[in-house]
């Protein structure tokens, strides 16, 4: 999926110059790479380092800074590029009833290259970020494999 370019510009990383003598950046073993830690506890993945994508909106090889709000929520939803669907439940008190009753918003989140392939049913924790496009402004830092039974629209899990 890294290997191949399928953009029509050069793909490479901002702060990098390609031509220098000396190595300004991280070297790994496939050359120099920039990388960098996020803090907030969240580790660099391995791909993340030792891999070939490029993606300017990934919060460890990008021009991306994590602050905010941090969430979780469950994939229901995979089907664009580098951008993912999950799914908030959460409860609401009616006070006339005394009783809750069950509400969810579905938040676009993006996905980097470097979590590989991430399935309908996951538990994915996001970061608010910048803005980065219409309706995008969290990027995924943590991806929890999970087995779901049945319909992933239908789950209603707390977290």
């Amino acid at each position: 999926m890294a290997d191949v370019q399928n953009q029509k510009a050069f793909q490479k990383q901002e702060g990098i110059f390609q031509n220098s003598k000396k190595h300004l950046a991280k070297k790994t073993s496939k050359g120099v790479r920039y990388y960098k830690e996020i803090g907030l506890g969240y580790k660099t993945p391995k791909e993340a380092i030792d891999g070939t994508y490029i993606d300017k909106k990934c919060p460890f090889t990008g021009n991306v800074s994590i602050r905010g709000k941090i969430i979780k929520g469950i994939v229901i939803s995979t089907k664009m590029t580098r951008t993912l669907i999950i799914r908030r439940d959460y409860l609401h008190y009616v006070p006339k009833y005394n009783r809750y009753e069950k509400r969810h918003r579905n938040v676009p989140v993006h996905l980097s290259p470097a979590f590989g392939v991430v399935k309908e049913g996951d538990i994915v924790v996001a970061g608010q970020c910048r803005p980065l496009s219409k309706t995008v402004r969290f990027n995924v830092l943590k991806v929890i494999p999970n087995e779901i039974y049945g319909n992933v629209r239908k789950q209603f899990v707390l977290f």
